[in-house]
């Protein structure tokens, strides 16, 4: 039978039947379950540590006479009887709940939540995070093997190849956690805990592992350069960012949920495992997760929206990264994510930061007074993803000359250009960073026009009091030309001809980024008092108050004037790189 099955496995998925035959050794196995069972003996007697025995307190938790003596204890303490008061606690000092009046009933049922609880985090930490570090580490190992160039070469399509290795190198982290699970299923039944709800547990589970098995070899393909620190890298983070969610989702407040914030909270299973199990975090209100919203929807009032959201929010996420990771795999060389990709990524970005932003707090904000709560947040989280995109999209001097020459020969004149910047890889990320700029700024578009600007006198609080429309407008498109000013200095860096060009990149991008706003801070100019200066920093939106519309309308011609010097050298390197590319063809003809 056992021939039959690994046969099969063979046939159906050749990667994962590979990964299993190296994995699962007799020794390996006998390990891994010896461990999962030695832990699943540990946390058991750990429990048993409070188990009542002869000397149970009278006023213990699961002593039947326990509400009798403390109706006792509080009146003595009304009469301000100090005897009584020692007599009674030399009483209840000195003799202990008889065992036919403990309530064994409960104390089991209790405990067995203990144990159920105790598993559901440790097998959250066991399999992102060990899970994280294998998949990293084998993907290192068969980088420094050679191997990995074999496994692209075969005829396996990129979707078997990657499930045979989500499927089999965590292999012994399954086994462990398998093993665990009859225990953890009984503990569960045990303590009156519906069916539905440990499903739904186990599926959110098995969710986040494709999500971030899934994030964990994107990480192990586009960062080779690391080399043996990858997997502690990955695996630290991972680990970092269950911890603080962890403690995020431990505190008693409901209006943490009230912002961007709460869709990278979906992204831990603590939230969804707390609202399924509410003696985790033992919160005084319950899971604030109840009073979650989407664009104004209810989503937490039931288990079914709930559990839906994670499951749909890991869904879509693991199957963009799937995407990424099929095109990664067969060419390493080629850009993590296409330019129609971007596109698609920005628009499901915005989804969902602003979805999140426009929810009903318990002081019935209107909308325009919601987005203004959520302004930095919804300013840094796009900040961010541009910056990110800038990285990622800019191609290095050789895709260029590439698609230069190509340009420059004719071969692609049946397409315009602007095709060929929107669509084509090798070209110039210009034209594609400003795409995503525009889907950016539309949702900030449509609150601008919507909502009323409005004078602080009357009472009512805004992001931008005093400040007229066209400021605003001004605002944004000064913030357009700073971020296409940054996507084309790195453009250009990525042009020349020097070695380590995509450190050169991001260290400059970073420090145009990051040390202006950090100098002035440092030697004292204010936003607030320097405005004009703050202008041409990333952060405008923080002099955007104090200063003028003059202000900000001839800084807006000062960055645009800069875009266009910048963009004319641009232009002109691309077009001498596809000239000479073009001789050195010739040449070598």
């Amino acid at each position: 039978m056992m021939p039959n099955l690994i046969d099969k496995i063979g046939d159906w998925n050749p990667q994962l039947l590979r990964e299993l035959k190296g994995r699962l050794k007799f020794f390996n196995v006998a390990i891994a379950v010896a461990t999962s069972l030695l832990l699943q003996l540990v946390v058991f007697l750990y429990q048993l540590r409070e188990f009542p025995d002869e000397k149970y307190s009278l006023t213990g938790t699961y002593c039947h006479l326990r509400e009798l003596y403390e109706q006792q204890q509080n009146e003595v303490y009304r009469q301000l009887n100090q005897s009584k008061t020692a007599d009674l606690n030399d009483f209840l000092s000195n003799n202990y709940c008889p065992q036919n009046e403990i309530d064994w009933e409960l104390w089991w049922q209790n405990h067995w939540e203990y144990i159920f609880l105790t598993f559901s985090v440790i097998f959250v930490f066991t399999l992102l995070v060990a899970g994280t570090y294998l998949l990293i580490n084998d993907l290192a190992k068969e980088e420094t093997r050679g191997t990995l160039n074999f496994i692209r070469l075969s005829p396996q399509s990129e979707t078997s190849i990657l499930t045979g290795k989500l499927l089999g190198v965590p292999s012994l982290i399954y086994l462990i956690i398998l093993v665990a699970v009859p225990l953890h299923f009984w503990a569960g039944r045990s303590a009156n805990i519906a069916f539905s709800y440990i499903l739904s547990y186990y599926a959110i589970l098995a969710a986040s592992c494709v999500f971030v098995y899934s994030a964990a070899l994107l990480f192990g393909l586009a960062t080779r350069w690391f080399s043996g620190f990858q997997p502690w890298l990955g695996s630290g983070a991972v680990f970092l960012f269950l911890c603080i969610t962890f403690q995020i989702a431990s505190f008693d407040n409901s209006t943490a949920w009230y912002n961007s914030t709460a869709w990278l909270r979906l992204f831990a299973p603590w939230d969804a495992t707390n609202y399924l199990f509410h003696n985790l975090f033992h919160l005084y209100k319950g899971s604030p997760l109840k009073n979650l919203q989407f664009f104004y929807l209810p989503l937490g009032t039931s288990i079914v929206n709930v559990v839906g959201l994670h499951l749909l929010n890991f869904g879509l996420c693991s199957f963009g990264i799937l995407q990424v990771l099929k095109r990664c795999f067969r060419n390493p060389q080629a850009l993590i994510i296409s330019k129609k990709q971007s596109y698609l990524l920005v628009a499901f970005y915005q989804l969902m930061i602003w979805g999140f932003a426009l929810q009903n707090g318990k002081n019935n904000d209107t909308w325009d007074e919601q987005v203004g709560k959520n302004f930095v947040l919804l300013a840094v989280y796009n900040l961010v993803l541009i910056l990110s995109l800038i990285a990622v999209l800019s191609p290095h001097r050789q895709d260029i000359q590439d698609w230069a020459r190509y340009r420059h020969q004719g071969v692609s004149s049946h397409k315009s250009v602007w095709q060929d910047l929107i669509w084509a890889e090798k070209s110039p990320a210009l034209v594609a960073i400003a795409i995503n700029l525009t889907i950016v700024t539309i949702p900030w578009l449509i609150w601008l026009s919507l909502t009323s600007i409005v004078d602080a006198n009357d009472g009512r609080t805004w992001i931008v009091n005093e400040i007229d429309r066209f400021k605003v407008l001004l605002t944004i498109a000064l913030s357009i030309s700073l971020m296409m000013i940054y996507a084309t200095i790195t453009q250009l860096i990525l042009l020349l001809k020097t070695p380590k060009r995509s450190f050169w990149a991001i260290g400059t991008l970073g420090a145009a980024v990051f040390l202006p706003p950090m100098i002035l801070e440092f030697i004292g100019i204010s936003s607030w008092k320097h405005s004009t200066v703050w202008m041409f920093t990333t952060f405008p939106w923080a002099a955007v108050e104090s200063a003028g519309v003059t202000t900000v309308f001839m800084a807006l011609l000062a960055d645009l004037s800069v875009l266009a010097l910048l963009n004319f050298q641009l232009t002109r390197q691309v077009k001498l790189a596809g000239e000479s590319a073009t001789k050195a063809l010739l040449a070598g003809r």
